[in-house]
């Protein structure tokens, strides 16, 4: 007998905003929002997702969004869901929750997404200080593929995965967070290096009742005012898992949580088509909304036989990620090195922050030379399945690190060339597109020589 098809649990609908869905979302951490629903043991069920905006972003040419964007609001998570056997017993704290993603994709309907810059004034990214302009490009979905009318020449597969898997904090462990955040957010830029290089956002975001949405809660209550002051932003990845962006996280994967709280709570969004290793852009994904289908299996006294805590507490552990089978498949790269040593010829002892930033910047440099912007590379980089790794990180001083670019993701007509040392095909060029409307978004003008 065929299985049977997924028990849809939390559906959403994108004409609607976060706060008018049938089923309750949440944009915050806190033990104290109420599971939406309750999953048993093994079952595949479903559960939709909003864009992390909850459809702020629009489908069209202009940045003015992505300028204006209020980022207090991510990100609007589908859940908790509460997780049972198959006796009704809820996952308690100190089991693993192993989650299945057995399927995953688009909302069907709503077959696009975006990447984008942000203003330096509201969040900038990686690169802010070369880039400080909000910017955005559009992508649509043809099957697998995606391609952008705002960056001509470029069609690749995506990668699907959600940016946030996690489940709810104890009380103790959200005290540990706010605690150590509160600590870092006081302190000054001037004392930390990489801030030298990197500081266009707080250092933490730290509690804050506005645009806060805790799920069947209602607002202005007494309990919600208490809950909001309390409960921690989604924006970083923690020991709950929450919000670590890994791009490999597709079909067959397996994430396995600690539990926290009974029945674990578990909350899934941020869905992303696909996405560059470091997400550099910071809203650097294809952004969308979207849907996975899940299995759950609680692992009964799973954290302290598999996990070992690195901190003071039992609770000061992270997730075992278990990458799936699928992923795209690429034979040939072009490399680009990053050392310790910042633009201005500063040298940082193995700091790979600023060794990635110089990876990313060689290759901006290179692909700016066949045709394209550099806003039009480093929007595709934060969100092509380009691959970043640490290659070094024990040879004083300098940090080494790589970023590695599928060649196959471009046009004939446009492919970087391997370098040797003759005198390659002369490229044909792209038409202009050099040049950033004031609106923010990248237009393509016909060249007149063609």
């Amino acid at each position: 007998m065929a299985p049977p098809t997924p028990r849809l649990v939390v559906p959403v609908d994108v004409s609607k905003k976060p706060w008018e869905q049938k089923v309750p979302l949440h944009n915050r951490w806190h033990p104290d929002i109420p599971p939406v629903a309750d999953v048993i043991e093994g079952e595949l069920f479903r559960v939709e997702m909003v864009d992390w905006t909850g459809g702020t972003v629009g489908d069209n040419n202009s940045a003015d969004d992505i300028k204006s964007l209020d980022l207090t609001i991510t990100h609007y998570l589908s859940g908790p869901l509460r997780v049972v056997d198959a006796e009704g017993v809820p996952a308690s704290p100190g089991d693993l929750l192993a989650v299945e993603i057995c399927n995953l994709g688009p909302l069907p309907g709503d077959e696009w997404g975006y990447t984008a810059i942000f203003e330096r004034e509201n969040g900038g990214g990686f690169l802010t200080d070369h880039f400080p302009s909000a910017r955005k490009v559009i992508w649509y979905f043809e099957g697998i593929y995606a391609y952008s009318p705002q960056i001509p020449g470029v069609r690749f597969p995506g990668l699907t995965h959600p940016g946030i898997v996690g489940t709810a904090p104890s009380a103790e462990l959200l005290n540990i967070w706010n605690e150590r955040e509160k600590i870092l957010a006081e302190t000054s830029h001037e004392s930390l290096k990489l801030c030298e290089v990197l500081h266009q956002r707080p250092l933490a975001n730290l509690p804050t009742p506005e645009n806060c949405l805790l799920g069947k809660i209602q607002e202005g209550t007494a309990e919600w005012h208490k809950i909001a002051n309390e409960a921690a932003r989604t924006i970083p990845g923690r020991e709950n898992g929450g919000n670590c962006d890994i791009k490999n996280l597709s079909r067959g994967s397996k994430v396995y949580l600690p539990v926290f709280v009974d029945g674990a709570n578990l909350s899934t969004g941020d869905m992303h088509f696909s996405q560059g290793d470091g997400e550099v852009s910071f809203c650097g994904a294809i952004e969308m909304s979207g849907f996975l289908e899940l299995k759950c299996e609680i692992i009964r006294g799973g954290m302290k036989e598999y996990l070992t805590p690195i901190g003071p507490t039992p609770l000061h552990v992270n997730p075992i990620f278990e990458i799936g089978p699928v992923e795209p498949r690429f034979s040939d790269w072009l490399v680009f090195e990053g050392i310790s040593v910042d633009e201005s010829g500063k040298q940082h002892f193995l700091d790979a922050s600023v060794a990635y930033k110089r990876a990313v910047l060689n290759a901006i440099e290179y692909l700016s030379r066949f045709g394209y912007s550099k806003e039009q590379v480093y929007l595709l980089l934060s969100c092509c399945p380009c691959e970043g790794r640490i290659s070094g990180i024990v040879d004083s001083p300098n940090a080494v690190t790589t970023l590695a670019i599928p060649t196959a993701i471009f046009d004939q007509d446009v492919k970087p060339k391997r370098l040797s040392g003759k005198q390659g095909p002369k490229l044909r060029r792209l038409p202009d597109v050099l040049r950033c409307s004031s609106e923010g978004h990248l237009p393509v003008t016909q060249d007149p020589s063609e």
